[in-house]
């Protein structure tokens, strides 16, 4: 399938918005297809992995609409790209907009998958199960029960979130998630710490949903504070049986409700007997390179297929999936995050031996050497994304181990810095 876009599109501009590690695929996959590639963010080339094999780069804010439009006119662009970062969404449906370019979505679509509270309303409206919430008066007034989780309806990679045990506690973790919030808005809801998280994809050709992944992820522990960032995510999930038959439709139906065309859209959410109880959703690829397992499974490269929709308002004409895609051809495949703890970084070591594993299918590089780090104790608290494919999951826990013994980053006092090692004994067969 890779091969069908081969010459098609020599001569064409495309402009990636935002060059982090995750953008190379994409910039890579509109190389093979003879595409000129253009990426733009705030970052210095040197401190955007996208820009550095692009063959234009521009210091322009995903943000920036205006710059961006009048850019994209002066320089005869001829399709935009959001892949997957969260807050070039509703930026790229705006300069897609004004440009008169393809898009995968409309404001009213992008809005409906961004902001959490109106996707909550949505979901409630369409039968889609949701997550007990409460509002502002319920915390006032005592009748909300602890212990509570609060967000903000606009923001990204858990910014301004916190869990609450206590109407003191509730309070400052209302105004500080309204800070935190692009519209200043909160979502307070039951904490659904003892329950499993799932993440569920979904890519739509022509109006028709496929659902192409699903997720158990596995949050740090709470003694380190990383009981809201993944460690660890796993697929297919072990409960994708009971997803397909008390869920999926639902979410299906309502994500045609939606009338998106083409495209990715994403949605998290906690398992309750059985059924996925939803909380976040996107309108694009979540932030990883599970693609590039799929491709290597499939010989799909949703890269391509989204390269060839923004340039021409189709994904192509021969696209199948199926629906049995979901379970990888019985592979099992992981995205592992190492977390590392504050300190300068001094040293690195033993990476060569994890990307020339054969089950590793994708490495990424958040921190190099003399980088400093904080306690964030969110995404930013990941030291890189390790992807890895194989055929049991006997193999994927051995494969995991070995990647965690061999990692090493250590500050300046010696001290090695990654201090979350994943236990692969929480992975279900």
């Amino acid at each position: 399938m890779n091969n069908n876009f081969e010459g098609k599109f020599e001569g064409k501009k495309l402009l990636v918005l935002a060059g982090a590690g995750v953008h190379l695929k994409v910039v890579k996959a509109a190389k093979e297809m003879g595409v000129y590639t253009i990426v733009t963010d705030y970052n210095k080339t040197e401190d955007s992995p996208a820009k550095q094999i692009a063959d234009e780069a521009w210091e322009l804010n995903i943000t920036d609409v205006y710059a961006i439009v009048e850019r994209c006119k002066k320089e005869k662009v001829d399709g935009v790209l959001n892949f997957c970062i969260d807050p070039a969404q509703k930026p790229y449906q705006q300069i897609c907009e004004k440009l008169g370019l393809p898009c995968i979505g409309t404001e009213e679509q992008f809005d409906i998958l961004t902001d959490k509270r109106r996707f909550k309303d949505y979901c409630i409206a369409h039968d889609v199960d949701v997550i007990p919430d409460y509002s502002y008066d319920d915390v006032v007034n005592d009748r909300a029960e602890y212990p509570l989780f609060i967000k903000p309806t606009n923001s990204r990679g858990s910014r301004g979130q916190a869990v609450c045990y206590n109407k003191e506690e509730a309070l400052k973790a209302i105004e500080f998630a309204s800070s935190e919030s692009s519209d200043n808005g909160f979502i307070c809801e039951k904490y659904m710490q003892d329950y499993q998280e799932m993440q569920v994809t979904y890519f739509l050709i022509e109006g028709v949903p496929y659902l192409i992944r699903t997720v158990d992820s596995y949050c740090g522990p709470s003694d380190l504070n990383l009981q809201k960032v993944v460690s660890c995510s796993v697929s297919p999930s072990i409960h994708t049986d009971e997803f397909l038959l008390k869920s999926n439709d639902r979410i299906s139906e309502m994500i045609k409700s939606l009338g998106l065309r083409n495209g990715p859209v994403f949605m998290q959410g906690f398992l309750d007997d059985g059924v996925l109880r939803v909380f976040d959703p996107g309108l694009r690829f979540p932030g990883v390179d599970y693609e590039l397992i799929f491709d290597k499974v499939f010989n799909i490269d949703f890269s391509k297929l989204m390269i060839c929709f923004a340039l021409t308002g189709s994904c192509g004409q021969d696209i199948c999936l199926d629906t049995e895609y979901v379970w990888l051809n019985h592979n099992r495949a992981a995205v592992l995050f190492p977390n590392i703890s504050a300190g300068t970084i001094k040293t690195i070591s033993g990476i060569d031996k994890i990307v020339d594993n054969f089950c590793t299918v994708a490495f990424s590089q958040r921190y190099r050497i003399g980088d400093t780090i904080g306690w964030n104790y969110n995404v930013n608290q990941r030291f890189a994304e390790i992807d890895i494919l194989c055929n049991s999951t006997e193999k994927l826990k051995e494969v995991i181990d070995e990647i965690q013994y061999n990692l090493a980053v250590l500050d300046t006092s010696e001290n090695n810095m990654i201090y979350n090692l994943f236990k692969v004994s929480r992975i279900d067969n």
